[in-house]
């Protein structure tokens, strides 16, 4: 069997367009919606759903999605009153940044060696109101082996330094919200009361509102209990420092997300990523089942 037979990308439609990647040999498919802010809503990797999407707000062109895989850029998480000031000009922009608002457009197939799909997001008019930087975003997503990439480009289109912070924040299906997590962080930032605590592996996130940050991981990589004795593996570039844990009472999900940057970021200036004019940064998301 050849790769373009092993590898199979599809078109499908759910109110959106879709784009499913297919890897027949182990079992795995990926699907993405580009026009609600380039999107995985489905992952399964060796037969496992790894996944938690709420479809009433997908089929909502006006919510934001509870699920999938969203985007975060230029900031992770939010920011105090929604908004930032930046030279000396204040800004206002919603929780998580402009990209998981916006459609991408789809520039690239492949279904030589991997199944893969490169998105593209440009700035416009609504995004340099929040964000007064000009941009490309291309991100490939890539099936090979059972394994799905996210491969990123932050391209700065403007004449000065562009400050960014790049995130992304899985809903994970899980059946239970005390998990041990394979990670060498051993403290936290707990959202709920700020204050940092030491962390020991594990965390339940029943009943706790806000979130918490892993704090000072050397390691970029993290593991944890998903269904059925399987076990889901992120691994990521050193530039993504944190990982940050969240769940909602009474759903069945834990996000586990990569962030470069804490919540304030674009006020405190802390941890930015700054990317000169012209440049692009790269970065890398893996997600593994095992």
């Amino acid at each position: 069997m050849n790769s373009n037979e092993r590898y199979v990308i599809n078109q499908l439609n759910d109110c959106f367009p879709l784009y499913e990647l297919r890897d027949h040999h182990t079992d795995s498919r990926v699907v993405l919606c580009p026009e609600r802010g380039g999107i995985v809503t489905e992952c399964q990797l060796h037969g496992q759903e790894l996944l938690y999407l709420d479809r009433e707000t997908f089929l909502n062109p006006q919510a934001n999605i509870r699920g999938g895989i969203p985007v975060l850029f230029p900031i992770a998480g939010q920011l105090v009153n929604g908004q930032y000031e930046w030279n000396g000009e204040t800004y206002r922009m919603k929780n998580h940044g402009v990209a998981r608002n916006h459609p991408w457009e789809v520039i690239a197939t492949g279904t030589e060696g991997s199944a893969s799909i490169t998105l593209a997001l440009r700035s416009n008019a609504e995004t340099l109101a929040a964000y007064p930087f000009e941009f490309e975003l291309r991100f490939t997503y890539r099936l090979r082996d059972g394994i799905l990439s996210i491969e990123q480009k932050y391209i700065n289109l403007s004449q000065q330094a562009m400050p960014m912070v790049a995130g992304f924040h899985p809903y994970f299906a899980t059946e239970g919200k005390n998990l041990t997590y394979g990670t060498d962080a051993t403290h936290m930032l707990d959202y709920n009361d700020k204050l940092v605590k030491p962390f020991n592996g594990s965390l339940d996130l029943g009943g706790m509102v806000e979130s918490a940050a892993l704090l000072d991981a050397r390691k970029q990589e993290i593991s944890f209990p998903l269904a059925r004795g399987r076990n889901v593996h992120l691994s990521y570039s050193e530039e993504f420092r944190y990982a940050v844990l969240w769940s909602v009472e009474g759903k069945p999900f834990v996000c586990v997300e990569p962030w470069t940057a804490l919540n304030e970021a674009l006020n405190d200036k802390a941890g930015l990523l700054m990317v000169s004019p012209g440049e692009t940064l790269d970065l890398a998301l893996h997600i593994a089942c095992e």
